[in-house]
């Protein structure tokens, strides 16, 4: 029952410790077959898994929960909308492995703060996605060791493959890129065909749907996220205070509510990517329809809250 429950968006993950969240990410791993198709030891990938879970730091958003919730959202998501049959083994163990390392060591700080604050982050990776960029070299600095190998056993044009497309996949979660990214699918769209490379490597965009989709899930499930994710934010615009840095509006907790913090990121961010994601796989639409309505909610909770303060 566990196992069939995975496979959907509405998964709860309130109510697993983290390490039950251990045990169900290796059962998303042997369920998909990638340890039979890769030749991954049992042992190797619990490793894995377990120099992953402490790779992510004790931050109220960006945390392994939310590292479970979005490899479990992409795991949903591989099983809804059938890419078992669409894609190849490679290219699922990719998406997977890429939403599981997508936020690794995220210091609970974004990119604009590691730019303006002049971070090591920022100044290694010249200011071009350095959180990202930060998480890639992580993933693989863990696959790097001999006992957490999850690739030992691929070729080599397999392990390049690989390693190609996760970095891809991980530097594409940047919110930043997520208008190029998203124009790219659009324009694409019309002509998808799986089995073309360069329209595959396009489905990077399921890996940014999963890390952008608490909304998708039912509200008491997305809503304790809210309140984790608003507290990273106060967190950030109070630091940016202290230290005389630009304050990020979106995160000054002295201009921001829950309502409005989520009507327009729902309507200009997750209602036009769920639109076109719709046209490809349309047993998301009851997703859409559902984005629609939150919106909507929300943005008369917003509507009443300033009539009131007025």
């Amino acid at each position: 029952e566990v196992r069939e429950h995975l496979k959907t968006p509405i998964f709860d993950n309130w109510q697993w410790e983290e390490a039950e969240m251990m045990v169900l990410l290796q059962v998303m791993y042997t369920d998909l077959d990638f340890l039979m198709v890769f030749h991954i030891e049992l042992e190797v990938l619990q490793n894995f898994l377990f120099e992953v879970y402490c790779h992510y730091n004790n931050i109220p958003f960006h945390n392994f929960q939310h590292c479970f919730c979005v490899t479990q959202m992409m795991y949903g998501l591989i099983w809804l909308t059938d890419l078992r049959n669409k894609l190849e083994r490679i290219d699922l163990f990719i998406m997977l492995t890429s939403a599981l390392c997508h936020d690794l060591d995220h210091p609970g700080y974004n990119n604009v703060y590691q730019i303006n604050a002049q971070t090591d982050l920022a100044l290694r990776y010249n200011d071009i996605s350095p959180l990202e960029n930060h998480h890639c070299a992580i993933a693989f600095g863990i696959l790097s060791k001999p006992e957490c190998n999850i690739l030992k056993n691929l070729s080599s044009e397999q392990y390049k493959q690989v390693r190609g497309g996760m970095i891809k996949c991980i530097l594409a979660t940047d919110m930043a890129r997520h208008n190029e990214i998203l124009n790219k699918f659009k324009v694409t769209l019309p002509v998808f065909d799986f089995k073309n490379k360069e329209h595959k490597e396009l489905m990077k965009i399921m890996v940014k749907v999963s890390d952008i989709s608490n909304e998708a899930r039912p509200m008491a499930v997305a809503e304790p996220w809210l309140d984790c994710l608003l507290q990273e934010f106060f967190n950030q615009s109070d630091t940016e205070k202290l230290k005389g840095l630009p304050v990020t509006p979106f995160m000054d907790r002295d201009k921001v509510s829950k309502p409005s913090s989520q009507t327009n990121f729902i309507r200009f961010v997750l209602l036009p990517l769920f639109t076109e994601l719709t046209k490809l796989f349309p047993c998301l639409e009851v997703h859409l329809q559902f984005f629609h309505c939150t919106s909507n909610v929300l943005y008369l909770q917003y509507s009443n809250a300033g009539a009131t303060k007025s």
